[in-house]
């Protein structure tokens, strides 16, 4: 099966067989949580099988999942699946590509979607209903999980026009910057705790002659979002959050003063070649250096601070240590006071392309604390949360994982949503995407990208 094939995938990645879940027996006894000790050691996890059987007999039977969640993210996905394979007899076919985004609506078209998508936008859910009525609405026991799992924010991403299509899965907390801590140590560096505080450090930095920070936004067709991440937090920052609504929603233009503002506020770093790019070129080469090494001159001592998500935890090399007194770390992205704690988030949707009882059956799985338990068990280099409330938090393998968990739980944390996976996606990762990678590449400037971005803005 599907799940021997993966245990041979862990295995060449150095992970312990007890990374392999072990699924509930026949009995269908087990409970909704497992052991371990979050620190990094994965723990066997059961399930209970029983949820699934409503569905039928549906050994032998197979579901394709298409999704841009790669390696090496893809190896701890795949395992997660496991207990499901071993309780139905469904083999889950998995594939990945960075294009995801542009090919799926493509195969849409040609009549050949997957099963289930992963889907990284509420946005691209939003244009595969509204344009190509293609996803078909959750079913009643994915709704009951949401309903019980998921805050009526999150359960609101995955719906369209008052219909519930797509349960929520991960989720990220975007609002980090990762450092050296024995940089910051040695150089007496403190990390900041306001914006102010921050381009402090940013400009004493730059005066010993070291360049700050360094960024990098290709990403092979989804080029530009890393960049847009970016243009977000700023936004959240210096206009807030009702002004975000607005700007995602498009009551006011795209290229409204304050977002004009915003991005002028993330240039400030970005376009300052004293401040950027530190280890990989000149600003121009924020446009081309790759989102996945772009954080790699921290380790080389090139580079001082790199903005990206909690889930950039699992691109460092082998062997970096991620801790407060590790390799690397990272710090909250600081807001304009120390009152307030804007936070950027993100998650991937489960959309469904078809109706068969083994499909169902899969997304109740994913849409359960049952997942949510066997991805953070499968997953013991970290890198990875869930704003599902089902979560056992010490399942979560690092200290880092725990704290975003902590952000994602705290009713005092404002989040919101990436805009662009919010945006229609002719823009959010169309015009936008493009725009900001123009922005880098180019002297055009925060008005001329937001008005073209504007000019972009599908009419119905």
């Amino acid at each position: 099966m599907a799940s021997r094939r993966r245990a041979a995938a862990l295995a060449a990645t150095g992970a312990s067989l007890a990374l392999i879940l072990t699924a509930c027996a026949d009995t269908g006894d087990g409970g909704d949580g497992g052991g371990g000790d979050g620190g990094g050691e994965a723990a066997s996890f059961e399930i209970d099988c029983a949820p699934y059987e409503e569905f039928g007999d549906l050994e032998g039977t197979s579901v394709s999942v298409y999704t841009t969640i790669v390696e090496p993210e893809s190896v701890t996905q795949t395992a997660s699946y496991e207990p499901f394979e071993e309780c139905t007899g469904v083999t889950v076919e998995y594939e990945a590509s960075r294009e995801m985004e542009a090919q799926l609506p493509v195969r849409v078209q040609a009549g050949n979607p997957p099963d289930i998508a992963i889907l990284p936008q509420p946005g691209l859910l939003n244009t595969l209903v509204t344009q190509y009525d293609a996803v078909l609405p959750a079913p009643e026991q994915v709704e009951a999980n949401v309903d019980e799992f998921w805050s009526e924010d999150w359960k609101e991403y995955g719906t369209v026009d008052g219909t519930f299509y797509a349960a929520p899965l991960g989720s990220n907390v975007k609002s980090y910057v990762w450092y050296s801590p024995s940089m910051f140590e040695e150089a007496g560096y403190e990390v900041p705790e306001t914006w102010d505080d921050m381009m402090a450090l940013t400009e004493e930095i730059a005066a010993s002659g070291a360049i700050p920070w360094c960024a990098g936004v290709e990403s092979g067709d989804a080029t530009g979002w890393p960049g847009t991440d970016w243009i977000e937090d700023v936004v959240l920052r210096t206009a807030g959050p009702e002004v975000y609504d607005q700007w995602y929603t498009h009551e006011i233009p795209f290229n409204d003063p304050q977002i004009v503002d915003a991005f002028d506020t993330a240039g400030e770093i970005l376009k300052n070649p004293d401040y950027v790019n530190g280890g990989l070129g000149g600003v121009d080469s924020i446009a081309t250096a790759p989102w996945t090494d772009a954080g790699f001159p921290i380790l080389e001592g090139s580079c001082w601070m790199h903005r990206a998500a909690n889930f950039y935890q699992t691109q460092w090399p082998e062997g970096t240590e991620v801790a407060p007194d590790g390799d690397v770390y990272a710090f909250y992205l600081p807001s304009q006071s120390t009152d307030e704690r804007p936070t950027l988030v993100a998650g991937e949707f489960i959309g469904a392309f078809t109706d068969r009882p083994e499909v169902q059956a899969f997304q109740t799985y994913l849409s359960s604390s049952d997942w949510a338990n066997a991805k953070a068990a499968a997953t013991p280099a970290g890198g990875w949360v869930s704003a599902n409330n089902g979560l056992d938090p010490e399942l979560l393998a690092t200290e880092f994982d725990r704290l975003s968990a902590e952000i994602l739980a705290d009713p005092a944390t404002v989040a919101r949503f990436d805009a662009s996976d919010l945006m229609p996606s002719e823009v959010g990762t169309g015009s936008f995407w493009a725009g900001i990678t123009e922005w880098f590449a180019s002297d055009a400037s925060s008005q001329e990208v937001t008005d073209d971005i504007e000019n972009s803005w599908p009419t119905n």
